[in-house]
């Protein structure tokens, strides 16, 4: 079944629908956050600070009366376009990794993955601590601990995906009629391959989420007066008993969001019957 077949059908089923009914409502709120917010993210008002929701501020304010409703708009754009493009870059340089790997075996494979491995031997958190210790703080930083902590399994995955791959029929085919190596791999190989590891990378995101909101949460993501999910959840914590809506609102965002991500992405795999492939590799 084709992706983009399949992404509707998982949408009609009873895990998929309300997933991506809530993940159509992320993507919007990131992309369209200036219109729909009705203040600016960034504007304060000591005047109305800490303020609970209410028809003037939705979700309330913070203690620097900013409008937690716009800022979590905002921290949507940031909190989810930090994942998906950290995700994405770690998937394509996962792909070419474990392609090269898979398909050229011997010395190369060996090389490759030892070197995939050694970022796989750490926890992601660990790995984007120390990336944002060298690197400093902020968006790009968190962006490429994101990417380098989750490289390693795509690659691992598109290396087990292409050594399947390269066995069966059509590629020996393929090779017998004379194709060289990078029509085989690029034609042949890799499209085939792709499915699986773009499912993983839809799961991953969710995961991207919370470390984003991690460092976040450290103050090593986006820094003020920014607002991500995860330090606008560290903000919160000193006035949790004053004012808890400022840690519980931006808190409910990202725990929707990443359930929205997990119930759609299981919807897919069940929708392009590719759950033995991912459990084998």
């Amino acid at each position: 079944m084709a992706i983009g077949t399949a992404l509707l059908s998982a949408a009609r089923t009873a895990r998929g629908a309300p997933a991506a009914i809530v993940l159509v409502g992320v993507v919007v709120a990131a992309i369209f956050a200036d219109r729909l917010a009705p203040y600016a993210y960034d504007v304060q008002s000591l005047m109305q600070a800490n303020l609970p929701p209410s028809s003037a501020h939705l979700l309330g304010t913070d203690e620097f009366g900013r409008d937690l409703f716009s800022r979590i708009l905002h921290g949507a754009r940031i909190s989810l376009g930090v994942a998906v493009t950290s995700i994405g870059a770690s998937v394509a340089l996962g792909l070419v990794f474990g392609a090269i790997a898979g398909y050229a075996g011997g010395w190369a494979d060996r090389l490759l993955m030892a070197v995939v491995d050694l970022t796989w031997a750490f926890p992601e958190i660990l790995i984007a601590l120390v990336l944002i210790a060298i690197l400093g703080p902020g968006l790009g930083s968190t962006a490429v601990a994101i990417t380098v902590g989750y490289m390693a399994q795509f690659a691992r995955l598109a290396r087990a995906q292409i050594i399947a791959l390269k066995g069966e029929t059509y590629v020996e085919a393929t090779v017998g009629l004379g194709a060289g190596h990078a029509h085989i791999l690029l034609s042949h190989l890799v499209p085939n391959a792709l499915t699986p590891v773009l499912v993983a990378g839809m799961l991953a995101t969710g995961d991207a989420i919370v470390l984003e909101a991690t460092l976040g949460y450290f103050g090593l993501g986006a820094q003020p007066p920014l607002p991500s999910w995860g330090a606008m959840m560290s903000a919160g914590v000193g006035q949790m008993f004053l004012a808890p809506w400022v840690i519980v609102f931006p808190g409910l965002a990202i725990a929707i969001t990443v359930v929205a991500i997990n119930l759609y992405g299981d919807a897919l795999i069940d929708a392009l019957q590719i759950r033995n492939r991912l459990r084998e590799s």
